[in-house]
Formats: C-alpha cells, structure tokens, sequence
C-alpha cells in the first residue's frame, strides 16, 4: 500500500478536529471516583510457569463496576527490592495469553504487569476476563457497544480498568509506584493514552501506532476494522450520527493526550490503514508534555516499527525509570 495519509510535513503540523465536551473531567472523576467506592482487592497469586529467569504472578484486582479484571506480574527471579513498573496493554481482541509471552520487561529489570482486556481475548490471543456488562445493539467487535450514551459505552469501562490497573501493580511490594510507565500498542496504544492522561504521576507512556484516537477522521478516512464499525453501524442505525460523535469524544485519545504530564515516546506507520498517520500524529501533537518524542517508519503498516520499535524503547523508558 502506497502513501494514503498526508504528507509528512503536514502530517507534523496536523491538528484534530474533534471537539472536547465541556464536562470531560468531570465525567471522568465521577467515573473513577465510583469505580474507587469499589475496594481494589487485588490479590497476586504466584503460579508455576517452568521458567527460571521470572517469578510469576496470576493477578486479579476490582475494576469498573467492582468488577474482577485478571492480569500478569512478572518480575525477575528473586527480586527483593522495589523496581520500576511497566503496566502493558493489550491490542484489539487480545487477551493475556500466557506468562511465557511476556518476558521483554522483566529481562530489561524492570516489573511488569499486563491488563487483560474485559470481554476480549478470542483474536490472536487468548483472555480471562468477561465483561457482565451487557449493551444495546452493536456492529459485531467492541468499538460500538453503548456508542449512544458515554456511561454505557464499552470503553469507559476498559479505562477505568486501565486505571485500577496502575493502582493494583502499584500495590505490590515489588514494585515501585514513583517509578511507573504505561506501554501498549494499537488499542493498548490508545489505553496508554487514557491512563496518561487519567494518572497523574506517571513517569513515562509509550504508546505504539495508537487506535482510539481522532475519531472525526478515523471513522471517515480508513474502511478496516475496527473504525470501519463505526461506519457499518450507523449505516443501519441512520441519524444517529451526532450522538455517536458525541459519546466518542468522551474517549478520544487527542484529549487524553492533552493531559498528559509524563514524558512520552509515540511511535507511526506512514501506510497505517488500520490506525491511520494522520490520527496518531493528532495525538502526538497535542500531547502536553514538552518531552515527546515519535517514532516514524515510512513503508509499514499496521505492524509500525515491531522489533526496532521494541528496541527504541528499551532505549528510551529505562532513563525515565531509573533515575
């Protein structure tokens, strides 16, 4: 696939259209604050695995709702101080997996926890963690269950996770919450983003080749998955077009990102017709601190820097968590 998006100087300068709703913080408080009348629990069971390098913990803690939300810690073997924090998450439809999956991070020094993601995990890995939140119809996937009111809709609960989340790796004795940073690629991308600009004190968020962010250009600029339900949606469900909007806005990464107080490293595909250029760099853009760096890799899709980028970050992350 040939260059689609704009060009790579306008690309630098773009600003996204969409528009902030005037009680996004405020919706956001009252969500967090109702998730956190919730008492976390989190509870971190140590599990066998056959590896030797990584001691493993099977995780469950309360997310939206009190809801129970599984995940991984996995720290180097035989760690007896407090280290830096790495919180993962996870790519569209993916869940957990397996512990053996996850290893970059704990041989980088670091502890890591990965989130499973409510309600997926039956893609191309697989999940523990149901969503007992039902919706009014949607378009087969997850990006528009409850699209007509932001309290129902799917991702207020995925944040508000992403959040308790950080809290819960946080609580572990094993970790170090003054040194924390937030990773994901695609929609972990997108999640990186909410938590970066839902917790205030992070120390770095990585997100690669973000989704979930400028919905006004995404859902009309790209026909793939998952935007593309966006656009399948509303073809059935005609004139609900504004309210859609408007329940998106809610969970746009552009305003995530304008919150964001930690130091950031973005990475983008220039062919990306899954989570087009022009939306990452909108995130990129308005992302509020002065240190942020992006990655760009000119002829790839979806799958953006892969290795070079994993690279680029073990690069990058260790000089803001370990000082």
């Amino acid at each position: 696939m040939a260059l689609f998006d704009l060009p790579l100087p306008e690309l630098r300068a773009y600003r996204s259209a969409s528009a902030e709703p005037e009680d996004f913080d405020a919706f956001w408080t009252k969500t967090l604050d109702e998730a956190r009348d919730h008492d976390l629990d989190a509870r971190f069971e140590p599990v066998p695995t056959g590896l030797s390098t990584v001691d493993v913990h099977d995780v469950t803690f309360a997310g939206f709702g009190g809801h129970p939300v599984k995940g991984w810690l996995v720290l180097p073997a035989g760690a007896e101080e407090p280290l830096p924090l790495v919180v993962e998450f996870l790519g569209y439809g993916g869940g957990r997996g397996l512990p053996h999956t996850h290893l970059l991070w704990a041989s980088a020094g670091f502890a890591h926890f990965v989130m499973d993601t409510r309600g997926q995990g039956s893609g191309w890995s697989a999940g523990s963690t149901p969503d007992p939140v039902g919706s009014a119809p949607s378009y087969p996937g997850f990006l528009t269950r409850g699209i007509e009111d932001p309290y129902e809709y799917y991702y207020r609960r995925v944040f508000t996770d992403a959040v308790r989340a950080v809290e819960a790796a946080r609580s572990h004795p094993l970790t170090d919450a003054a040194r924390t940073a937030v990773v994901g690629a695609s929609q972990g991308g997108g999640i990186a983003l909410a938590a970066a600009g839902l917790v205030p004190d992070l120390s770095a968020v990585a997100p690669d080749v973000p989704f979930l962010c400028d919905f006004p250009r995404a859902t009309t600029l790209t026909d793939r998955e998952p935007y593309r339900e966006v656009g399948h949606y509303l073809k059935t469900h005609r004139g609900r077009s504004e309210q859609a909007a408007r329940t998106l806005a809610y969970f746009d990464g552009v305003h995530f990102a304008a919150r964001g107080r930690a130091p950031a490293l973005f990475s983008v595909a220039l062919e990306d017709q899954t989570c087009p250029p022009s939306t990452v760099f909108a995130a990129f853009n308005a992302y509020a601190h002065e240190d942020k760096q992006i990655e760009v890799y000119d002829f790839n899709d979806h799958e953006g820097g892969g290795p070079f980028q994993e690279a680029a970050r073990l690069r990058w992350l260790p000089q803001r968590l370990t000082t």
